[in-house]
């Protein structure tokens, strides 16, 4: 796929040459890749009244990886010579050994594109963009006596990568990124809380700086504030909870998502192992990973192995019927890749890792679903939380919540977290709205130490008998 914006890499390494190192490095290998990886990324924080960060970041390097197997070699630099890739070679090449392995076949291609390819970075002067930031400073404050601070953050990046295989597939991809977030701290009657809200993709910088955007994003940052602010405790005790759409799907991505990656379930660790084809969630659940939406987050047009992304199934009207693979774990397991398999940057290998993971819609309109609740939480918002692949096991922190008796919506809540587990929550799920929708474009998922941009969505849920955590009987 080419593309006449790349400084394109063999500008500077002869890719005969590279070639040549990488097939000698992964002769008698299962797989293997070189991976060449150009980023920039620019962060600027106006924070009570003044430019508090303007950062801007570039780097570029390789991986070299060779595969056998479930052992793999990898070595990475900075220093963009065949030398380098030499030396580069002799390390990933101790995980081979003698070979005696079959190269895999190549990734099927697209020419598909997701994404412009234009850098958000150079889309906005630097004092225009600082100008905004005060700007946006000033509105927010004028919109209620009770802020007394104010945080923005703009950020944009862009990361052009190449993927060299030992068959000869060479693969490009330029990736955008750009993110605006605002934050509130508002103060009443000796009482402070905060809110704050925003998201981006990989889109023009230029949507996120249109007034219509960033005014939103400030009145949605206080709203955030001004619940917390009037927050009571949140009760605590084993009941139903509703949770609402788009964001709060961050629940399914740690809870499940992670769970039906293709390594944890190649390894018998994970509480979904073995369980393809049977029934691990209520009827009418139906969970996709999808890197294939235009301009989210969590999209690629291929993955950090040369795979194209693609629009997987994972769970069908409550059945398990697939996990998200990379190419290694794919091949451990008989299965075809997935187009999941991605990495932090060039000094990472590769994983199973999601994309945009979300729930299909129901049939159910939202202020049904909320009616029919007798005593429980409406769940809005959400922060960190944790898992155990293992056991399923979770703990979520909500940041926007209510409290629900006989199907009225009433004080909101404080401190209230979520526990239960993946596998026996999706089985409680009794109502799916019609309402689909996925977040505003602010995940970002850890795994192994490695963190990659992330998209979740849902529609709205009523699961029952979560316990809630909350900070009063």
């Amino acid at each position: 796929m080419p593309n006449d914006r790349f400084r394109p890499f063999d500008t500077i390494i002869d890719k005969a040459a590279a070639l040549s190192v990488l097939q000698n490095a992964t002769a008698g290998a299962d797989d293997g890749e070189l991976f060449l990886e150009r980023r920039s990324s620019e962060a600027l924080v106006f924070d009570d009244g003044r430019v508090k960060t303007a950062s801007y970041d570039a780097s570029e390097g390789f991986g070299l990886r060779a595969v056998r197997g479930e052992t793999s070699g990898y070595a990475h630099s900075t220093e963009m010579t065949v030398k380098a890739m030499l030396r580069a070679a002799e390390t990933a090449r101790l995980a081979v050994g003698d070979g005696g392995g079959t190269l895999a076949m190549a990734p099927v291609q697209t020419n598909r594109r997701l994404y412009s390819d234009d850098n958000p970075i150079e889309q906005a002067a630097f004092p225009v963009k600082i100008d905004l930031l005060k700007e946006i400073d000033a509105f927010t404050r004028g919109l209620d006596k009770r802020i007394i601070q104010v945080s923005a953050t703009l950020a944009a990046s862009m990361q052009e990568v190449e993927i060299l295989r030992p068959d000869g597939l060479h693969v490009r991809d330029a990736r955008p990124m750009s993110r605006l977030n605002i934050s509130v701290i508002v103060e009443a009657n000796g009482r402070r809380e905060s809110g704050g809200t925003g998201g981006g993709g990989r889109a023009a910088l230029t949507g996120l700086l249109e007034p219509e955007h960033w005014q939103s994003v400030a009145r949605e940052a206080l709203r955030i504030a001004l619940v917390n602010l009037r927050a009571v405790p949140a009760p605590a005790g084993v009941m139903d909870v509703v949770l609402g759409a788009g964001w709060p799907g961050i629940l399914l991505h740690e809870a499940v998502g992670h769970g039906l990656e293709g390594d944890f379930n190649r390894k018998g660790t994970s509480a979904f192992s073995g369980l393809i084809g049977q029934q691990v969630a209520a009827k009418g659940v139906t969970i996709l990973d999808d890197g294939t939406i235009p301009d989210r987050r969590g999209s690629i047009s291929f993955d950090d192995e040369g795979t194209a992304s693609g629009k997987n199934v994972l769970i069908e009207d409550g059945i398990l019927v697939g996990y998200m693979q990379d190419r290694q774990n794919a091949r451990l397991m008989g299965v075809e890749p997935t187009g999941n398999g991605r990495r932090e940057s060039y000094a990472h290998t590769p994983m199973p890792r999601m994309t945009n993971t979300y729930m299909l819609g129901g049939d159910t309109p939202p202020a049904d679903i909320v009616a029919d609740l007798k005593d429980g939480i409406y769940a809005v918002g959400f922060g960190g939380g944790q898992v155990d692949i293992t056991s399923g096991k979770f703990v979520f922190s909500c940041t926007e919540a209510y409290a629900v008796k006989n199907g009225v919506i009433g004080d909101a809540v404080k401190g209230a977290t979520l526990i239960g587990d993946g596998p026996k929550a999706m089985q409680k799920i009794r109502a799916i709205g019609n309402d689909m929708a996925l977040d505003p474009g602010i995940g970002n998922c850890g795994k192994a130490g490695q963190w990659v941009p992330v998209g979740v969505g849902q529609p709205t849920l009523l699961i029952g008998g979560l316990t809630v955590g909350g900070s009063a009987a």
